[in-house]
């Protein structure tokens, strides 16, 4: 695995900022426009400002929101809302839930650290395709703040009992933060004191990238322009939340998609599988027949439920999902539900529900030397932005 280390970490000061819960946000990207107002309307320190920033000093040039996130993260520090931590250390990180996308009660431990970069494909293996588009847009964004504003989540395979061991011991102390977020999962995290061997517990692991591709692909590139004007420093490394698979179940839910056709269903037809969806698929439409879901009490409109491993998800997005709506003209969510409630909503919609997978399952994929179509699988939850930035400057 690449080297980590402990970092100085930049954080809120409640006493300045005001309580935990209404600053931090989820990652970017999955973050819709609607959401973003309303976590821009949940406090001015909120980190959506920075992290999607949409104001401007010249509102005729979008870029400048990139500089206006900045202006605001620099005002921050000067003011006090955010605080250096006094000396490298590392954090402990716990997510845990009742419910929620993930359908039962779960915990995931792990350590914030600072991951060095590397190439991928050496100790840091990606699972699944990038876009440009993001990759600019966060670049911009890293060039202007130069700051990790969130944590990428990668998992080592494990088991390593050490570090179970610190996770356990540390999380039964008061925690530094605690809020519940907009699913209802509860997210804790503790500064780890002292010169805890990390390090040398993670050494033996590769890291499988499960969310955060775009983000450290920005990273390197941002790296290599920096080592270009100025060398080695700060900036060869990179925020990261690291899970142990060996000792903790990381849920890796279905990826719901939806996209809103404006024609009602008819609400008998059926799809077997894969091999029924495909033939299907109409080019000329723009999009595939309409799909009821099996097994279910309620006629769920539009819902195709998969089961497979990844070469049925490369398949279905290959032969189905791209060329009907390819990049971002699908919706994501992550709720069946959501694509009920569309639908009696007066939406007409076509849904293709993806197959839920394990870490085991996707790396082995990624060890063929493949990697699956963006947005296909959904590690659940999410680290929170804003609980910890990294500065690298």
């Amino acid at each position: 695995m690449p080297r980590v280390a402990p970092f100085v970490g930049l954080r809120y000061d409640a006493a300045v900022a005001g309580p935990i819960g209404q600053l931090t946000a989820p990652p970017y990207d999955v973050i819709s426009e609607p959401h973003r107002d309303g976590f821009h309307a949940a406090s001015p320190y909120n980190v959506a400002h920075l992290d999607l920033a949409t104001g401007s000093r010249d509102p005729e040039h979008e870029e400048n929101r990139y500089a206006h996130a900045a202006d605001l993260l620099t005002e921050w520090e000067r003011s006090g809302v955010l605080r250096a931590d006094d000396e490298p250390a590392y954090d402990a990180y716990e997510m845990s839930w009742t419910g929620g996308a993930a359908g039962s009660t779960g915990r995931i431990r792990g350590v914030l650290v600072a991951l060095t970069l590397e190439r991928w494909g050496g100790g840091v293996i990606p699972h699944e395709e990038t876009m440009p588009g993001p990759i600019e847009d966060r670049l911009a964004l890293l060039r202007a703040t130069r700051t990790h504003l969130s944590p990428i989540y990668g998992t080592v395979a494990g088991p390593s009992v050490p570090l179970r061991d610190l996770l356990e011991r540390i999380c039964a102390t008061d925690p530094l933060f605690d809020l519940i977020d907009e699913e209802h999962v509860r997210h804790r995290l503790w500064r780890i004191a002292g010169p805890e061997r990390v390090a040398d517990w993670l050494r033996p692991y590769d890291l499988l990238i499960a969310d955060g591709h775009h983000r450290y692909t920005t990273a390197l590139a941002y790296r290599d322009e920096r080592r270009a004007a100025e060398g080695p420093g700060p900036w060869d490394a990179i925020l990261s939340f690291v899970v142990d698979a060996g000792t903790q179940h990381v849920p890796v839910l279905p990826y719901h998609r939806v996209q809103v056709t404006g024609t009602p269903p008819a609400p008998d037809e059926r799809a077997a599988g894969l091999s029924d969806v495909i033939a299907r698929a109409d080019d000329d439409a723009g999009r595939v027949g309409v799909i009821r879901r099996e097994g279910s009490d309620h006629v769920a409109y539009g819902v195709l439920q998969l089961s497979g491993r990844p070469p049925v998800v490369r398949t279905l997005h290959e032969r189905v999902l791209d060329r009907v709506a390819p990049g971002d003209a699908l919706r994501f969510t992550h709720s069946a539900e959501a694509a009920e409630h569309a639908v009696h909503s007066g939406g007409a919609v076509a849904a293709y529900i993806l197959p839920p997978t394990t870490p085991e399952v996707v790396l082995a994929a990624a060890g063929h030397g493949d990697r699956l179509p963006r947005k296909s699988t959904f590690f659940w939850p999410k680290p929170r932005t804003g609980l910890v930035l990294m500065p690298v400057r």
